[in-house]
């Protein structure tokens, strides 16, 4: 269940973590650096940018910390 005190990105974010979590799993990896197809891998790229946006709320220019 999702934490009701999380915004639209941060909710973005989990469920982002939750798939790559999934895929690593899967793979029998502990992390992405250990796959060989981290510099071409669309779920990993998908999650880097919701880090981004969870980071600055989706807006271009400074993270709100």
């Amino acid at each position: 269940m999702s934490d009701p005190r999380l915004d639209s990105f941060e909710h973005a974010l989990e469920e982002k973590l939750k798939e790559l979590k999934s895929c690593q799993q899967n793979k029998q990896k502990t992390s992405c650096s250990e796959c060989e197809k981290i510099l071409d891998c669309e779920l990993r790229k998908s999650y880097v940018k919701a880090v981004y946006n969870s980071m600055n709320k989706g807006t271009s220019g400074d993270f709100s910390f």
